[in-house]
């Protein structure tokens, strides 16, 4: 590579560097661009190719050649790096994490840039059922996701009514909701809001637990420590009903995952949006989940259950109708 190419290069670098320029958005084509193969497409595949172009990469089995060839002229050129940089500029971004307030309360949303994941428990993990298995490759467009799970303070706020079996704390996940009272609550937020409001799919659900893009392959969401993250028997239930601390948990007591979203382990199991089916092996592009069915899927353990339901593979699902102190919801956007 000549040097003037190269300086030009770190300039590119520099500019997508910045947080104002590039917003640290990611894109969900992970086949067209993805070089270091972790189902994004940033600023590492920019660095990785650049390692390709002078010849520093080839000892780096973690690079996809194949996906360095973005023009399809069977050479890893400038043209290549070029069109990698195009690619990232020209998507579509989504907003950063977005507050919204209703009748007084005010809420938080992540956005979750798209990629793509391996979803489902491992077949090494002792924990897992058999019904989170097989793993099977998904790839998920941007979406956002409740920063916490909805509190009873919203939900108060939007339906007038607190359902939750566990009060004395506003700031608590609202339980005891059906996945059909959730349905009712999403409406009553949308016609206020005049936006669309939803629960999440399981895949979005999963993979937003895992971290997304910037996934470090915990087994819990954001830790490998189970209480240092998640509500769960172990420092709840287990206590008694006579200690302050049984029950559910204030949202956000606990650490974060890899986005910034509390409580996706532990606190409550969350409703997600699909019927509950076994997973098929093949690779999926936002999967919905099946036309019909007897359950609906649930996710992320609760305050009632011990750290085996805390998984981030793990999954479960209940009646439609179902209402439980450890059955509550986070929205999707």
């Amino acid at each position: 590579m000549k040097p003037h190419y190269f300086r030009c290069l770190l300039a590119v670098l520099a500019v997508l560097s910045v947080p104002a320029v590039f917003g640290m958005s990611r894109v969900s084509a992970p086949q067209r661009g993805d070089v270091t193969g972790d189902g994004c497409v940033d600023v590492a595949d920019v660095n990785a190719i650049i390692n390709v172009l002078l010849a520093l990469g080839n000892a780096n089995t973690s690079v996809n050649r194949a996906a360095c060839d973005l023009t399809g002229d069977g050479a890893i050129d400038v043209g290549d790096l070029n069109n990698l940089i195009t690619l990232m500029l020209e998507a579509p971004k989504l907003p950063r994490n977005a507050h919204y307030t209703v009748n007084g309360v005010t809420f938080e949303m992540v956005a979750v840039d798209g990629g793509t994941f391996t979803m489902g428990a491992s077949e090494d993990d002792l924990d897992a059922f058999e019904w989170e298995r097989p793993q099977h490759r998904v790839t998920l467009s941007g979406y956002s996701l409740g920063a916490t799970e909805v509190t009873q303070e919203l939900w108060q706020a939007v339906m007038g009514s607190n359902p939750s079996y566990f009060t004395g704390n506003a700031q608590r996940p609202v339980d005891s909701v059906s996945w059909d009272d959730c349905q009712s609550f999403i409406a009553a937020l949308n016609a206020l809001t005049g936006l669309n409001f939803r629960l999440p799919t399981e895949a979005e659900w999963e993979f937003a637990a895992r971290g997304g893009c910037r996934s470090q392959g915990c087994k819990y969401a954001g830790s490998e420590a189970v209480g240092e993250v998640a509500c769960y028997s172990g420092n709840s239930y287990s206590l008694g009903s006579g200690n302050a601390a049984y029950g559910t948990h204030a949202v956000g007591t606990k650490a974060p995952n890899e986005l910034g979203l509390y409580d996706m382990s532990g606190n409550l199991y969350e409703w997600c949006a699909d019927w509950f089916a076994n997973y098929e092996a093949t690779p999926q592009a936002n999967p919905t989940g099946p036309e019909t069915g007897t359950g609906r899927v649930a996710r992320g353990g609760s305050w009632r259950f011990n750290e085996r339901y805390c998984r981030v593979a793990h999954r479960i699902d209940f009646w439609p109708w179902n209402t439980s102190s450890y059955l509550g919801l986070r929205l999707a956007l």
